[in-house]
């Protein structure tokens, strides 16, 4: 599902009016429309209740005057209030004011602070507030009497339903700019908008309802400008495709994993068992030679492949010539390995000499802090990072606060910088690939933030990766199991006693539910 800024929006209302031939006023119609049947949806009681809505004299405004008719059709109780004068709405708003006026609705007008403290009360005492007053067309900061009606909402603790956006915020960015609304509900038109999805102004949304309105799908595909899109399970589900019955182990690729050092061998098993888990056909965890019983004796799907260490039991530069001789389709580098200099040397060394894919977590990543021009795919090699923010911080020479105040901008100019895919983790985890696509994704919960979690991500995209040779793919698919597998342990343990290894019990149940199968299903 794409995100859309303002200027893409207003080109996607341009097309379908032009191009496709759909009114502007079926448009405003339809999506007054959906947000009623949002609304309708949310509230049960709704019949009864007292409604307020504060309209613009914008489009904004306008779907708002198709909000108070359809309520006023069914003999609500409903007040309609204009921010300004009435006599400024202008074109498809002002048809739908006079439709309202018709209906011998009474519109209040709001052109001043004086006015509004005289009628703020109606407003804030009412069961249920539409905010209709500014919608993607609006360039924040909101000032003035707009401020003090944002303030009043605020503090009124009634539950309110913004449209399109809560009034205050950008479809430019996931600032907060100055006063904005805190939505109870947030109806959004045609496609999401990026500050409904990111931190900080998501906290500001309410629960997201995305209504269609018209405009074509094929129209939205077409726009120019950044690509964001948000991981749906419709978009990743053709994915996973049956296996055939006359496949083998070998069929669905061979993971390489190269993980741990002394006290941090959980790190090397929890990669592994990810990746059999993602479904690779077979996986082998080469780990230092002193860590190599241990990790054996964690699993016994996986196989194992002694290191050369060094004198503290991490991986030795020396390692490296035998790890380029071992088979593999994909390597997945750096869960608990340390940051000893042999082992960064070694680290360097297989992302600049490996043949095949690398999926570099972790200390791998560590090792290319004050040394990013190492760090770049090769012609046919590809390579996806997979940073925390504080992993991201030390590559880009910033501070972690930094990192998380231009999530979006800072991983996608590390993607194209240097040619690879970046999957900055985190609450809303984003996948970010070489040509500077963004990808959202929705899944996960807090209780993943607990240790050994990145490394399970790093093995279940690894996995991916074996089975679908495709970088992009193998990301998108392998971030959106993650936290699935995260939502559906949390529903069984909680979030607070939610471990890393729980994710991995539920990657089988999380295919299950991307694909829509569950256990004694027949087969498709």
């Amino acid at each position: 599902m794409r995100v859309l800024n303002t200027s893409q929006m207003r080109e996607a209302d341009r097309r379908t009016i032009d191009a496709v031939g759909v009114p502007s006023t079926v448009l405003m119609e339809n999506a007054g429309r959906q947000v009623v049947a949002a609304i309708d949806a949310a509230f049960a009681d709704l019949a009864s209740m007292r409604v307020a809505v504060l309209c613009g004299r914008g489009n904004n405004g306008g779907d708002g005057f198709v909000v108070a008719r359809t309520f006023l059709e069914r003999r609500m109780n409903v007040g309609v209030y204009v921010l300004g004068r009435a006599a400024d709405v202008k074109g498809d708003a002002r048809l739908n004011l006079d439709l309202l006026r018709r209906l011998d609705a009474a519109i209040i007008e709001i052109p001043d602070e004086e006015v509004w403290t005289h009628r703020s009360a109606d407003v804030v005492t009412a069961d249920l507030i539409v905010d209709a007053l500014f919608g993607t067309g609006f360039t924040p900061p909101v000032s003035g009497i707009a401020a003090a009606i944002v303030a009043d909402l605020n503090r009124s603790g009634r539950p309110v339903v913004s449209i399109d956006l809560p009034s205050g915020l950008s479809a430019d960015s996931s600032a907060i700019p100055g006063p904005a609304v805190q939505a109870s509900l947030t109806v959004t038109l045609a496609a999401p908008k990026l500050p409904l999805l990111m931190p900080p102004a998501e906290e500001l949304a309410g629960k997201l309802v995305v209504a269609e309105i018209g405009i074509p799908q094929s129209v939205i595909r077409d726009l120019d400008g950044p690509w964001i899109e948000v991981l749906t399970p419709e978009a990743l589900r053709p994915l996973i495709e049956p296996r055939r019955e006359e496949s083998h182990k070998g069929t669905y690729g061979r993971v390489l994993v190269i993980a741990g050092s002394r006290g941090k061998t959980g790190a090397a098993a929890l990669a592994g068992m990810a990746a059999l888990r993602s479904g690779a056909g077979l996986v082998t965890v080469a780990t230092p030679a002193s860590c190599l019983d241990t990790v054996a004796a964690l699993a016994p799907e996986y196989m194992t492949e002694p290191l050369d260490e060094t004198h503290d039991g991490s991986i030795a530069e020396q390692a490296l010539a035998r790890v380029l001789r071992l088979p593999a389709d994909v390597i997945a580098l750096g869960p608990g390995i340390g940051s000893s200099p042999s082992t960064v040397a070694f680290v360097h060394g297989l992302v600049e000499r490996s043949t095949v894919p690398v999926v570099v977590d972790a200390d791998g990543l560590n090792a290319f802090a004050g040394h990013t021009g190492r760090l770049a795919s090769r012609e046919g090699v590809d390579i996806i990072i997979t940073p925390h923010p504080g992993e991201m911080a030390r590559l880009v020479g910033k501070s972690t606060k930094d990192v998380q105040a231009a999530r979006l901008e800072i991983a996608r100019d590390f993607a194209t910088a240097h040619r690879l895919h970046v999957v900055l983790k985190g609450h809303r985890t984003l996948v970010v690939t070489p040509d500077g696509k963004c990808f959202i994704n929705a899944t996960g919960n807090p209780g993943m933030a607990t240790g050994g979690t990145g490394d399970v991500l790093t093995g279940a995209i690894a996995g991916w990766f074996a089975q679908l040779l495709d970088a992009a793919d193998a990301a998108r698919l392998g971030v959106y199991l993650h936290g699935l597998a995260g939502d559906l342990a949390a529903a069984e343990v909680g979030e607070t006693s939610l471990i890393a290894s729980d994710l991995i019990a539920k990657f089988g149940p999380a295919v299950l539910h991307l694909t829509e199968r569950r256990k004694g299903d027949p087969p498709r």
